[in-house]
């Protein structure tokens, strides 16, 4: 594959630019925001990168598209793709970064921290003792390469961790990884669950009341999708106590609107997004090994299988 002009839309363009165009000499680029962003500039291109496009251009001719983040729902989800165009996603410590996030609110409960934060306000003295990680048992949704290293985190602390995945194939780390239609039995055993699914048409609003009704005074933590959960069978769930809390890093609509329930909701702690953020430097080691392996004609660890979705 020749690839000779490169369009890079981002945020971040300049840091991009910076480190970019010092290692590659021999290509032709363009670093711009996306608001400068015109239909010549993607007639122009061999390939783009970019973590999404907004409006609905047209970049069906190109030979190759980068996404900058570890998702391709953007790009994918209900539209049709070119079968001819690459597409290939960033890998760097997502999962790293991912794992610490939902372990640190995990501990946050185990601990205590809103209850003795409470009682500070409140100037009371109540013990209360913090419970262990060891035993607590964590479902996670998606046994990806991120779902993998949450699972190796938690499961090196004495955590039981199990998955569900569309294929219910064994992973590494994972106790026991289940068929999303035959889990529902085992989710009222459950401590914690973990949302990190990509967002498909199999996984749009595939947690709804139909998992929520199940659990029972579960913690959930979403770092997938925001349209992978049925806010309205959430908001219930935290309601009738099947859900005691929710950590919620991805929404349906980003930025939250200021009129969602969910910001006012008492046991929702809400995050904007940056449960595992791409880094100008981590973004161009990955766009500048995937070029050099297409460059090279060699295999690529991060092709998306655009039929799957992911």
């Amino acid at each position: 594959m020749n690839i000779s002009n490169i369009l890079i839309v981002s945020p971040m363009y300049k840091e991009l630019s910076k480190i970019i165009e010092k290692e590659v000499l021999h290509k032709t680029f363009r670093f711009i925001p996306e608001e400068e962003l015109i239909q010549d500039d993607l007639s122009w291109a061999d390939a783009l990168v970019s973590f999404n496009l907004k409006a609905d251009y047209d970049y069906s001719h190109v030979k190759w598209v980068h996404s900058l983040g570890a998702g391709v729902d953007r790009f994918l989800y209900k539209k049709d793709w070119n079968e001819d165009i690459l597409l290939t996603r960033t890998i760097c410590s997502f999962g790293q970064r991912i794992a610490e996030y939902c372990l640190s609110y995990i501990l946050k409960d185990l601990q205590f921290h809103d209850v003795f934060q409470e009682q500070q306000q409140q100037k009371k003295w109540v013990q209360h003792t913090p419970k262990l990680v060891a035993g607590q048992k964590v479902l996670v949704y998606g046994t990806g390469e991120i779902g993998q290293m949450i699972a190796k985190l938690c499961s090196g602390l004495g955590i039981e961790v199990y998955g569900v995945s569309l294929s219910g194939q064994e992973k590494a780390y994972f106790k026991e990884v289940m068929m999303v239609n035959s889990h529902f039995s085992r989710l009222n055993e459950m401590n914690y669950l973990i949302n990190t699914l990509p967002l498909t048409e199999q996984t749009d609003m595939l947690l709804d009341e139909t998992v929520f009704t199940q659990l029972s005074n579960a913690g959930f933590i979403n770092v997938g999708r925001g349209a992978s959960v049925n806010d309205g069978a959430l908001i219930q769930a935290l309601t009738d106590n099947h859900v005691k809390f929710a950590v919620l890093d991805v929404f349906s609509k980003e930025p939250l609107p200021e009129n969602n329930p969910l910001w006012s909701h008492p046991r929702v702690q809400i995050t904007p997004h940056i449960s595992a953020v791409t880094t100008p430097q981590e973004g161009a080691a990955c766009f500048l090994d995937t070029l050099k392996n297409i460059d090279e004609n060699k295999p690529l660890k991060n092709i998306v299988d655009t039929a799957k979705g992911y």
